[in-house]
């Protein structure tokens, strides 16, 4: 069965994380992935770790898995050529160089484009190619402090706190697919490719949703809150007789339904607690409440009688009790591949499931160079010419 992106060929010349982890989901899609790395040293995050599987960097897995992995030179006039081939084939070039670098090495979009005018190229920088910081570097961690993110998380009397994972590149990843893909359709369209000029800053703050529209909508500058929602109440982490879990009342009816399980149906059709409204402007008082209520019993039991309820809550989650969990297993978010060099290695599965097209596990992630003569072979370079270019350290 094909993928819905079979016969789309992607030259991904990015690196760590936010192109490499666009390019994987195209490639999850059925797109062919030519990874281009370093001719010595690679992507960086071959070296990110502890922890390594037979030399292999869990994080460089995480983010490489159905592509081909091709080194090369770009400051060489051969490999600037050889790139500009594989461009002139491909029908997506993802690129992460600081702005302007492309262009100064005769490889930008404009350049490209005269041999291949519907070529699309996903351009991601941290700041974008216009405004006064274009040519900073950006990484996920300041992304993360300037878009005004870390300044609502954390505890309300403790310091900004970042995600515990790179969330800004992990966004940035996902729109810069999603900016792919309505090129490709308008492609297909009129024939035409385009740049997409996108940030790392630009996707976090437009993945700040309610947080900036509270805001632009009131003046009031959000403050963090913990684990509190800002718009709803109860939503929130509460202590059991056992431990924690998260509870989220979204609505009047979940709100009386939350307060029958807790032995309270009375609390519903109090002034104070009748509409999400009057919950968020006494919740101090409510959620003493229900803490009280909660501390009498397990967790387990809680979240038995919520969900014969038809209260959103859920338990709070180790890494390993997750990957336990008999839903993560039922919709397949692990999956084992085949490795050269490491048994039955194990991935996170692909949250996309098409009926038709199915995702597909075509190819491990891809070994330092692992493809380089068979690409190069395949734009006409016979092994003679492979020869002398490694000699001449173009790849």
């Amino acid at each position: 069965m094909k993928g819905a992106l079979d016969g789309i060929r992607i030259l991904d010349a990015s690196r760590v994380l936010a192109g490499p982890f666009c390019s994987m989901i195209l490639g999850d899609l059925g797109a062919e992935v030519i990874k281009i790395e370093h001719y010595a040293s690679g992507d960086e995050t071959r070296g990110w770790g502890p922890p390594f599987v037979n030399g292999e960097s869990a994080y460089y897995l995480c983010a490489n898995r159905n592509k081909q992995s091709m080194t090369l030179n770009l400051k060489s006039e051969e490999g600037k050529e050889i790139f500009a081939k594989l461009a002139s084939n491909s029908d997506v070039v993802i690129q992460n160089f600081k702005s302007g670098t492309l262009e100064k090495m005769g490889l930008g979009y404009s350049q490209l484009k005269v041999n291949n005018p519907g070529m699309i190229m996903a351009s991601i920088t941290g700041f974008g190619s216009t405004g006064p910081y274009k040519d900073l570097p950006g990484y996920d961690y300041i992304i993360q402090a300037m878009s005004g993110l870390m300044s609502i998380t954390g505890e309300p009397d403790g310091s900004p706190v970042k995600v515990g994972v790179a969330i800004a590149d992990v966004l940035t990843g996902l729109y810069t697919c999603i900016g792919i893909l309505a090129a490709l359709q308008h492609r297909n369209e009129t024939g035409e490719g385009q740049e997409i000029d996108i940030s790392l800053l630009d996707c976090q703050v437009s993945s700040l949703i309610n947080v900036a529209s509270n805001y632009l909508c009131s003046g009031a500058i959000p403050k963090r809150m913990g684990n509190r929602h800002p718009n709803i109440s109860p939503y929130q982490v509460f202590k059991t007789k056992d431990g924690e879990l998260v509870i989220a009342v979204g609505n009047d009816q979940q709100f009386k339904q939350f307060v029958a399980v807790l032995g309270r149906p009375e609390l519903a059709e109090m002034e104070e607690f009748i509409h999400n409204e009057q919950r968020l402007k006494n919740t101090d008082k409510l959620i003493a409440i229900c803490e009280e209520l909660l501390s009498k019993k397990p967790k387990n039991e809680w979240k038995e009688r919520l969900d014969s309820a038809g209260v959103p809550n859920g338990p709070i989650n180790t890494i390993a009790e997750m990957f336990e969990d008999p839903q993560i297993k039922e919709r397949e978010m692990i999956v084992e591949m085949e490795h050269p060099l490491i048994d039955k290695l194990q991935l996170t599965g692909s949250p996309l499931k098409l009926s038709q097209t199915p995702v597909t596990m075509r190819r491990h992630p891809p070994m330092f160079g692992e493809h380089t003569e068979t690409l190069l072979e395949s734009i006409g370079y016979n092994s003679e010419e492979i020869s002398s270019l490694k000699q001449k350290n173009i790849i």
